[in-house]
């Protein structure tokens, strides 16, 4: 897994370049925000249970045909599994959070689950939806807790929105 100061230095170095300026203005604001990207990911670690419910019960109420017959959570089975699939996002996107980076989503969840959403014919938009829906709490709580610039929260949970939204399924 790569982070920001790693995949820095690796595209400096793959052209054969010292680090300038500007390379050493991105790893001081890196640097700078460490204590907020450390402080969302705990955020999100000590209410993952809560947010994931929270998501859940709106997804479904904005998308009731999900968990009636014939839907893709209709099932307990499948609930579970969409429940877990939430967790997974958001338990990546605190990755992304602390690595200041988005390689680890593309590495570890958005290459594989395109192929399996794919083959299973999970419906990519509600899919988006509860990602969305997770990102708007998390940036709520952390706004509730003082965080005034949220963009480095909102980053990961869009870049995942924003590959699964590209899918053809």
């Amino acid at each position: 897994m790569r982070d920001a100061v790693t995949t820095l230095i690796r595209n400096y170095d793959i052209t054969g370049r010292y680090l300038d300026r500007n390379a050493m203005d991105q790893l001081k604001a890196y640097f700078e925000s460490g204590s907020a990207r450390i402080a969302a990911a705990s955020m999100i670690n000590a209410n993952s249970a809560t947010i994931v419910k929270k998501a859940s019960a709106q997804l479904f109420e904005e998308v009731p045909e999900l968990i009636r017959p014939s839907g893709n959570a209709y099932t307990t089975r499948r609930f579970s599994a969409c429940l877990r699939d939430m967790d997974y996002y958001l338990r990546y996107a605190s990755y992304a959070l602390v690595a200041g980076d988005n390689n680890v989503l593309d590495e570890r969840v958005l290459q594989g689950l395109r192929e399996t959403y794919n083959s299973l014919g999970v419906p990519i938009g509600p899919t988006v939806r509860g990602i969305q829906i997770m990102k708007e709490m998390v940036v709520e709580m952390a706004a509730s807790q003082g965080v005034t610039s949220t963009s480095f929260i909102e980053a990961p949970f869009e870049h995942m929105a924003q590959e699964l939204a590209e899918i053809s399924v």
